[in-house]
């Protein structure tokens, strides 16, 4: 499937407006995707994903291979059809972050990864191939080349061996994509923290000519600092023609920090899995609803957001349901959090057009940083 991602503008300081088409429409870039890991974004309808302004959702591989099946998924007619999804692409990632997290390294081979399933311990094992046979089964808009992700820190041997294999991974994976017309396909850039390997994994990568490339391995345990070098060692390499997106990162400063490295899109479970523990995210930082100032507290979560939640309930109300255990509670916060980063992103594209983007970025630090010190 030809994306035709176009960069319709490149800031300053190397930020990218721009777009790319599906059959469901035109996207802009820089986005947020929230992630649906079971073919379900955690308690949110797709009709309320849509007023939350998510544009593409995420769902994961080795669980649904696990549990419900891909043969059930495609005798649904695909998660499309599974999971009443119909406003926007499905991207489905390769397996690999959740079955390296299984594996122990003896268990990584040149044909794939031998382990244990979370669920029942039934011996498995995924190779490039299987993973592309059960994406296609799936249905996704856009799937992933499988690939090693390895932890952090490694050493550079370790990490050289690694990416080296995943590069002859993903010309297995690009082989078996059996949907290459209806599917569109990225390769996935390693190398951990050394810039020479990820110089290496990013070049070798683009010359296979994916529909889009992801850099992986990142937001695993590094500092900040470090994470920010992994993403300038890969994009440095990376066709500009193509859209980059940066797997697992959703923290706002995080995304702020990619988009002016050169990143297009960003997912993460950041969103719903602070909602889970009543934690909204707003511009003065996180803020646990759980605590007892908002026993009386009649205004929104944050006055100035658009979202289903600010408009309708309190943090009085909401803190009720949290302290009393209902799940409603959790949705609200949900639809917050999901609203509040794809406004970021709207907010971060209306800067990259005006080319202030490095002026938001120290306006939003100064009030996200400052008031999450103050609540300490």
């Amino acid at each position: 499937m030809d994306l035709k991602f176009k960069v319709i503008k490149e800031s300053s300081c190397g930020a990218r407006l721009g777009e790319f088409e599906t059959k469901w429409g035109h996207h802009k870039t820089p986005m947020f995707m929230p992630v649906g890991t079971q073919a379900t974004v955690k308690t949110l309808s797709p009709e309320e994903l849509k007023a939350a302004g998510a544009d593409i959702i995420l769902s994961n591989t080795y669980h649904l291979w696990l549990r419900p099946g891909e043969d059930v998924v495609e005798n649904a007619g695909g998660l499309h059809n599974f999971m009443n999804y119909k406003t926007g692409p499905i991207l489905t990632d390769c397996g690999g972050f959740q079955v390296f997290s299984l594996a122990k390294p003896k268990d990584i081979s040149e044909e794939g990864v031998k382990f244990k399933s979370h669920l029942d311990g039934k011996n498995l094992l995924l190779t490039p191939e299987k993973s592309i046979e059960i994406q296609n089964k799936l249905g996704s808009d856009i799937i992933m080349s499988f690939d090693e992700c390895p932890p952090y820190p490694v050493t550079h041997e370790y990490m050289k061996n690694s990416v080296e294999r995943t590069v002859r991974w993903a010309k297995r994976s690009l082989a078996a994509n059996k949907k290459r017309d209806t599917q569109a396909q990225f390769g996935i850039v390693q190398g951990g923290e050394f810039a020479d390997l990820r110089k290496f994994s990013a070049i070798e990568t683009a010359k296979l000519d994916f529909d889009g490339y992801s850099v992986g391995g990142v937001s695993v345990g590094e500092d900040s600092e470090t994470k920010l070098k992994m993403i300038e060692y890969a994009t440095a390499y990376l066709p500009k023609d193509k859209i980059r997106y940066l797997m697992g990162v959703g923290e706002p400063m995080d995304l702020i920090d990619g988009v002016i490295r050169g990143i297009d899109i960003f997912d993460c479970v950041l969103p719903t899995r602070l909602a889970r523990h009543g934690n909204a995210l707003t511009r003065d930082g996180r803020t646990n609803l759980k605590n007892a100032r908002f026993i009386k507290d009649l205004d929104p979560i944050e006055k100035d957001c658009d979202c289903y939640t600010c408009k309708n309930f309190t943090k009085s109300y909401i803190r009720h349901l949290l302290v009393s255990e209902e799940s409603f509670g959790q949705r609200l916060i949900s639809i917050h959090n999901i609203r509040f980063l794809t406004k970021l992103m709207e907010d971060i594209r209306e800067h990259i057009e005006k080319d202030d983007l490095l002026e938001f970025r120290e306006e939003f630090k100064e009030r996200y940083l400052k008031n999450r010190e103050m609540k300490k």
